[in-house]
Order: structure tokens, then C-alpha cells, then sequence
């Protein structure tokens, strides 16, 4: 079964996110906006799709990434989120949540051996 198939998104926390956003727009040339920057790429198994890499900030202070006490998440793209969560549970990982459906696709985080959430991400075939 195909798992990953692409990173989804990276997420970082900071003392003051709006600055960090702008920080990122004047001196890398982000093309930011208020969930941070949206960098697109064509799918490499079908050219005709395009696939999608969020780039966002944080406030430290946020409890999205807990129970991690990492200062970022990564998000991967993952073909077929229900099978796979079935495979992850089987073999003991770390399930922090339920699966959740939104209009873009479904989410489930997990935690990696070291203690970092990890957001699995299945996308819709056109998610934005």
C-alpha cells in the first residue's frame, strides 16, 4: 500500500508570527497571506493535478502541536488515510486524534518515536 506520497506542509512556531511572515516575504520573497505561504508543485504521477505545500507560523504559546514540545510539524500527504490509520493503530503508534473530514481533504496526527506530532494529510483531488 502506498503511504506518504509528498510533504503537505511545514509549520513553525514563533515568538510573533504576523513578523515572521513578513520576515519571510521581504527577504525570501514568500508570497504570504494570514495562513502563511502556499507553494505550489505538478504531481510527478499525474501532471495534469496539482499538489500543494503549506507553509504557516505558529504563536509559541499554541496547543496545536501538543503533546509535542517541538517548535514545528510536518504535514505529509498520505494516499489512503483510513487504511493506513488501521495499520499505524495495529502496530502500537501513538494516535493523537480521530480522523476529520473537511471540505480539503482528511487529517489524523501521530506522534514519531521521539516525541514529534506528525499531521497526516489525505487531500481532495482539487483542494483548493
Amino acid at each position: 500500500m502506498k503511504k506518504v506520497t509528498g510533504v503537505g506542509g511545514i509549520f513553525i512556531k514563533c515568538d510573533d508570527p504576523d513578523k515572521m511572515k513578513d520576515w519571510y516575504r521581504d527577504n525570501l520573497g514568500f508570497d504570504t497571506n494570514e495562513y502563511g505561504a502556499m507553494f505550489e508543485s505538478r504531481n510527478s504521477e499525474n501532471t495534469d493535478l496539482k499538489d500543494y505545500l503549506q507553509w504557516s507560523t505558529f504563536d509559541k504559546k499554541s496547543k496545536y502541536f501538543d503533546p509535542s514540545k517541538a517548535q514545528f510539524m510536518v504535514n505529509y500527504r498520505v494516499h489512503d488515510l483510513v487504511s493506513l490509520e488501521k495499520e499505524l493503530r495495529a502496530a502500537g503508534f501513538t494516535i493523537c486524534d480521530e480522523i476529520e473530514t473537511f471540505e480539503y481533504g482528511k487529517f489524523l496526527h501521530i506522534m514519531d518515536p521521539e516525541g514529534n506530532k506528525i499531521e497526516l494529510w489525505e487531500p481532495t483531488e482539487n483542494p483548493f
